[in-house]
């Protein structure tokens, strides 16, 4: 079948979005493979389908596919480029969209400056639901955080678990750029504490309102950039007492600042740049 496309990308995290509103869309696990494949298909860390809302009260529903074509909860990225997309392909005229997500609703509001502000929603901690198995485990104390040790190849790593509606495990490191990501990323994902595997954030802090971050997303590995676990991170960052909102954080695709007040119940809010690459159609196998 033909399929048209719109490849974008959040600060070089890239991805393939497709109108699932007008037309019916049941891509497979296999056609999401050959769409994200960046020899023999348009190449994306992640394929985005904007689809009509299940629930009342709300413009769209988001669904978010990995390269390796597993559906997943979440992409703060993605978010930025979704409500840019339904704006350009005059799927709607409003500034700011409401959208339904696997677990809850987000908004997603379009700046004058052309960036996205995101309404990320509010961090979980609690380990049981992000999924995280803390059972047996001595966690040490650190700010209003708890740290939690895994075992990454023989080495004791500390990591704070989050949820921004898909988990995360984030640590801190002193130079983000020679710390083994590819070593430990793929070790931490699949980590059997995690059940549902796990994002692994290597955070760098450069002072109290700035850190270097580079992400190891699960079913995707590391991105250029990764939206909620820049979240994630500031987060994690707050609780421990080591940063102050806002935040800027520089990863290898740009710059995105996350603003968070510290309360249990309130939002992250993510700003950051969407850009269109091109436009195209492809012929997928059946």
């Amino acid at each position: 079948m033909k399929l048209k496309f719109t490849k974008m990308h959040g600060a070089g995290n890239d991805f393939v979005v497709l109108d699932g509103y007008t037309q019916p869309l049941n891509l497979t696990e296999a056609q999401v493979r050959a769409l994200a494949n960046r020899h023999f298909g348009v190449g994306a860390d992640q394929l985005l389908v904007v689809e009509k809302p299940t629930v009342e009260g709300v413009d769209f529903r988001y669904r978010i596919f990995n390269c390796d074509g597993g559906e997943v909860e979440h992409c703060g990225n993605g978010a930025r480029c979704f409500v840019k997309f339904v704006r350009d392909t005059r799927l709607t005229d409003k500034q700011s969209v409401r959208v339904q997500v696997q677990k809850g609703v987000i908004t997603l509001t379009m700046q004058a400056n052309g960036e996205v502000v995101v309404d990320m929603g509010a961090p979980v901690f609690e380990p049981a639901q992000v999924p995280f198995d803390a059972s047996g485990l001595d966690a040490r104390r650190e700010g209003n955080d708890a740290l939690y040790p895994l075992d990454v190849n023989g080495a004791t790593r500390w990591v704070s678990v989050v949820s921004m509606g898909n988990p995360h495990a984030v640590q801190i490191v002193d130079d983000v750029e020679a710390f083994p990501v590819l070593a430990d990323g793929p070790i931490i994902e699949t980590h059997p504490r995690f059940p549902q595997r796990v994002n692994a954030g290597f955070m760098q802090i450069v002072s109290r309102n700035e850190i270097k971050l580079r992400v190891y997303e699960r079913g995707a590995g590391e991105t250029l950039a990764c939206g909620t676990g820049a979240c994630a991170a500031v987060a994690a960052g707050i609780r421990r007492g080591l940063l102050d909102a806002p935040v800027k954080v520089h990863t290898h695709g740009g710059m995105l600042t996350i603003a968070w007040d510290g309360g249990p119940a309130s939002p992250l809010m993510m700003a950051g740049p969407a850009a269109t690459v091109f436009e195209g159609e492809i012929e997928l196998a059946d």
